[in-house]
């Protein structure tokens, strides 16, 4: 008998029991919507989970970049979560969201969860049975918190935290594109004085002031062949920065931003191309100090174009530009250094609490930070979405940064703290975070969303009934989402209130169905067209009476599927906010009207006005 296949797997209480989501709709709420009309934005109030779950039908494979920020489960219960509950808890509300964020992701999408050393063992082997071990890219370990000093209490036997860890996931690494190289950047003269202070050796102090009189003296070949051509430069000026300095009566700081470009230390390169270049002195019996040469290199960043370089004396030492290993930002030149699988984000954590001008202790992540990871995995117009989104620091940075955003928050601050920060960035009021770095000026915008209530409810004598909050417009586009369709009411026709296919439609009516009815319905299909309707009632006569027409009652159709009337899947209880929406209470409210086929100019103003007077749904 063959031994039954093992495998690797995290286990705790409860899980496999998989809850029967709702697939919820989400309605805009006009007066929190904010800024371009057009926009793609989405700032969602209400349980992430059930969000996640609305967002399935249509963001399923959309989304480029994740991040989330979960609570962290280590009983330092932030202002705005209750994050100390048992571990097995916290592995389920993180296994039911990370399954349906992995479902959201592009096939050449990434997702970066934070977390410090509580959960983070156990949060790896999660994400390595959801994502899948071979889809793990790295673990981030960041430094969020300077410790200084040999006092401080509070830490009992245990070290003091100061490091949090990013677990980064694709959805295929086999489609995931390499990540654009991240970078930290220190000012130059911030630089140097570090330097001084540690008593280190700072090597770029000279500067090409005149670069010479140039003149062509020979060529000779790289190793593919190709032409490098060799030139004088004669009275070239070369000073010292303390030279500078004096001469100039400036700064040393002053000194290195006016001549950051032509700043460079003297290196024996060990390449080819200098060997070739020393050999080349002695054949064109060059005496001069400085020569310079111009080939078009095959690789590098310079591949592909003629670039120039220039050698010093008769070991032709390589003039190796500061600017090279810098970058200029807003006029000021910083040193850029590549980073690997260790950040620190101590530089920006004293100025934290003033991004974004809203206040959210010990949860608030650096737009410095959340930008990397932007930068990092996406390019404008892709989509980034966090599920947590907190004070609301990742929708603030993507928009600044030209992406298309999701946010989902389940506390008030989305209203409180989200809101008002997002409104800032539209405006363009927003003078912190990345906003100078980015250039950012304002623009954009976004819409608002709640999440509506559940769609059944039971009377007081436990009969399941559709939720009265409902609407016409709501309860087709809830059944439109329930039964897999896009909801898309036609301009003109009013049964066609969603699609599947290009002619397969959805028609969801409170009205009792008649033969008569469904025979004139039947009358304005096209052959090729089939029809699902929903509806509180209909005569037996009319079940298989048309082939392309479906009919199915509510809410026996959807008995088993779903676990209506439960809003309890996350942390805390849902205050579901209270809809300035109409009950259907007569047939005037109802999309099904009898005349329509007859009287299209009608149904186009009462459709004008249900779009002015209902908000829009997703």
């Amino acid at each position: 008998m063959a031994k039954q296949l093992q495998k690797l797997e995290l286990t705790w209480i409860g899980k496999g029991n998989e809850p029967k989501l709702e697939p919820r709709i989400l309605i805009e709420n006009p007066e929190y919507s904010f800024g371009d009309k057009a926009t793609e934005n989405m700032l969602i109030h209400g349980d992430n989970l059930l969000a996640l779950k609305a967002l399935e039908q249509n963001f399923t494979g959309k989304i480029k970049c994740i991040y989330i920020d979960p609570p962290y489960n280590t009983g330092n219960a932030f202002e705005h979560y209750d994050d100390c509950i048992e571990h097995s808890l916290w592995l389920n509300l993180m296994n039911h969201r990370l399954k349906l964020l992995q479902k959201l992701l592009r096939s050449d999408g990434s997702i970066f969860v934070q977390i410090d050393d509580e959960e983070s063992a156990y949060l790896k082997v999660l994400m390595d049975e959801i994502f899948g071990r071979q889809n793990f890219i790295n673990t981030i370990s960041i430094n969020m918190k300077n410790i200084a000093g040999a006092s401080g209490g509070g830490e009992d036997k245990k070290l003091k935290k100061n490091i949090e860890y990013i677990h980064i996931y694709a959805k295929d690494y086999a489609a995931l594109p390499s990540f654009k190289g991240v970078y930290d950047y220190i000012p130059i003269a911030d630089l140097v004085e570090k330097y001084r202070e540690e008593g280190k050796s700072w090597k770029y102090t000279s500067v090409l002031y005149y670069e010479g009189d140039k003149k062509y003296v020979g060529s000779t070949l790289d190793g593919d062949g190709n032409e490098i051509k060799i030139y004088l430069r004669t009275n070239p000026i070369i000073k010292s920065i303390n030279q500078i300095i004096k001469e100039e009566g400036i700064s040393e700081k002053d000194a290195y931003y006016k001549y950051s470009n032509k700043i460079f230390e003297a290196k024996d390169a060990q390449s080819s191309i200098r060997q070739r270049i020393i050999i080349s002195r002695e054949t064109f019996s060059i005496i001069e100090d400085l020569i310079s040469i111009e080939y078009v290199p095959k690789t590098g960043r310079n591949r592909g174009k003629i670039y120039e370089q220039f050698y010093k004396g008769e070991q032709c030492r390589l003039l190796a530009w500061l600017s090279d290993i810098g970058e200029t930002i807003n006029g000021i030149l910083y040193k850029k250094n590549r980073l690997g699988t260790y950040w620190d984000a101590t530089s920006t954590i004293n100025n934290l609490s003033k991004e974004g001008s809203v206040q959210f202790p010990n949860g608030k992540k650096p737009e410095s930070l959340i930008s990397r990871i932007i930068e990092m995995t996406s390019e404008p117009n892709d989509y980034v979405l966090d599920s947590f989104l907190g004070s609301g620091t990742i929708a603030a940075s993507a928009h600044k940064m030209k992406r298309k955003w999701i946010g989902i928050e389940l506390g008030e601050h989305a209203i409180t703290h989200c809101l008002p920060r997002l409104k800032a960035v539209v405006k363009g009021k927003d003078d912190g975070g990345i906003t100078d770095a980015v250039n950012w000026k304002g623009g954009g915008g976004f819409k608002f969303y709640t999440l509506a209530p559940s769609l059944i409810l039971q009377d007081k004598y436990g009969n399941d009934i559709i939720n009265p909050v409902y609407n016409a417009n709501m309860l087709a586009a809830a059944m439109a989402k329930q039964e897999g369709f896009k909801y898309q009411p036609h301009e003109n026709i009013y049964w066609k209130q969603g699609f599947s296919s290009e002619n397969d439609y959805i028609f969801t009516t409170t009205q009792f169905i008649t033969v008569e009815m469904l025979d004139r319905l039947a009358e304005e299909m096209k052959e090729n067209e089939s029809l699902l309707i929903c509806c509180k009632g209909f005569k037996s006569e009319c079940i298989s009476r048309h082939s392309n027409i479906t009919i199915k009652k509510i809410p026996q159709m959807l008995y088993g599927r779903c676990e209506f009337g439960k809003d309890d899947y996350s942390l805390n209880i849902i205050n579901l906010p209270n809809f300035e929406t109409e009950k259907a209470e007569n047939e005037d409210n109802e999309i099904f009207n009898t005349e329509a086929s007859n009287n299209t100019t009608k149904n186009k103003k009462k459709k004008k006005s249900e779009d002015e007077n209902n908000p829009k749904l997703f």
